[in-house]
């Protein structure tokens, strides 16, 4: 490969010797799409006209008298498909017929990944296969429909936790016996180069857009910009136009479960170490052995135990801080957003929702508290439900 897709120590390209030849194609295929003028016009059409783009910014006025600083949410929830995913699809899905695929695979966790990849397979005319654990399929339900809708075959995964790990798992088995006719379209800045590197080009938009936004709005760069990390690839999206920024403060939230100090719990990098999943060194929640452990979330998005390898080097350098908050403290954040400013997040949503204003107590009014508003809550409601009916003391 003409690069090991490394960031710092973190990242690179531990994949079957069966994946290698693939995944040069792929690499091959995107750098010469990069520097093709018509490829990038073809991709910005469709992100407007079929996506929506720009979405929003949206000042949270309430939130912003309630927490001591001036909110402001970034509304990836407007986007077309109802999360940031779709930004990251329609690129791969250019790149895929490009390349002359004739299937689509992917995994999802909650659902927005497939929904996506389902309507891109539709946009394309190309057959689609979605991987779903059978655990996600029972949460998310109404995804699981959309996909159906679109035209994907979805493909319940019985092993192991059977959540994204083993979604995962599965459709790169699949990807290895059909490596010439199939394009696996990845979820997020994770798995094997040129993955993580690709999908964090095709999420810049949403930081990009943001930094221009608040530019014009406000005449000043956010003093902290907050997002969601699970894979990572909305955080990535939207840290990445303000790395060069050493004023802007960087934070990931991650899912804590049921606590950090329970066994029921995800947070790879506040409490993982340093291992190897799905072809990439990263942070990972694993044994003494390096046996992965599994992971616990509310949110099905946020479900993996590990993240980004690019997430690993900004937490190394120390250009991003990351924390953790809890499933209670993610379903408070849920109905927090709801009530406060009618909007619906997502449970990975709620947990950049519920880490944002434990970081507010430090900030100034007129300081910019930026929340990446990663998808819309549609998807979670009956879970929601059925947790707080499970938990009723914790209302």
């Amino acid at each position: 490969m003409k690069s090991l897709g490394t960031f710092g120590t973190f990242g690179g390209c531990y994949a079957s010797e069966l994946l290698i030849p693939v995944l040069e194609d792929i690499e091959h295929a995107y750098l010469e799409a990069k520097k093709d003028p018509a490829f990038d016009a073809e991709l910005k059409t469709l992100l407007a006209d079929f996506a929506g783009r720009p979405t929003p910014l949206t000042h949270a006025k309430n939130l912003s008298r309630a927490w001591g600083c001036t909110v402001l949410l970034k509304r990836e929830d407007l986007l077309h498909g109802g999360a940031h995913k779709t930004n990251n699809v329609l690129g791969q899905g250019l790149l895929a017929s490009r390349m002359g695929r004739k299937e689509l695979i992917a995994e999802t966790g909650a659902g927005q990944h497939g929904t996506a990849v389902a309507m891109v397979g539709a946009l394309f005319g190309i057959p689609t296969k979605i991987f779903m654990g059978a655990k996600d399929i029972a949460r998310q339900a109404s995804n699981v429909e959309r996909m159906r809708l679109f035209g994907a075959e979805v493909i319940s995964v019985e092993s192991g936790s059977k959540s994204l790990k083993d979604a995962i798992n599965e459709a790169m088995r699949y990807w290895v016996a059909h490596t010439k006719e199939t394009y696996y379209m990845f979820g997020t800045v994770a798995g094997p180069h040129p993955f993580p590197t690709m999908v964090a080009d095709f999420q810049r938009v949403i930081g990009d857009e943001a930094r221009e936004q608040t530019l014009r709005a406000f005449g000043a760069l956010p003093h902290t910009v907050c997002a969601c990390v699970g894979g990572g690839s909305n955080a990535i999206g939207i840290f990445k136009a303000f790395l060069g920024d050493s004023a802007v403060r960087l934070l990931g939230i991650e899912p804590a479960g049921e606590g950090l100090h329970t066994a029921k719990h995800g947070a790879a990098l506040c409490k993982g170490t340093i291992g190897c999943l799905h072809g990439a060194k990263s942070y990972c929640l694993q044994d003494k052995d390096g046996q992965i452990l599994e992971a616990h979330s509310i949110s099905a998005g946020l479900d993996y135990p590990s993240v980004g390898p690019e997430h690993s080097s900004l937490k190394e350098s120390g250009q991003a801080t990351y924390s953790a908050v809890t499933d209670d403290e993610a379903v408070a954040a849920f109905e927090l957003l709801a009530k406060t400013e009618g909007i619906l997040p997502a449970l990975e949503s709620a947990h950049a929702i519920a880490g944002a204003k434990k970081s507010a107590s430090t900030l100034k009014p007129n300081d910019l508290l930026l929340i990446n508003i990663s998808g819309r809550g549609d998807k979670d409601l009956d879970h929601v439900r059925a947790y707080q009916s499970a938990h009723p003391s914790r209302r």
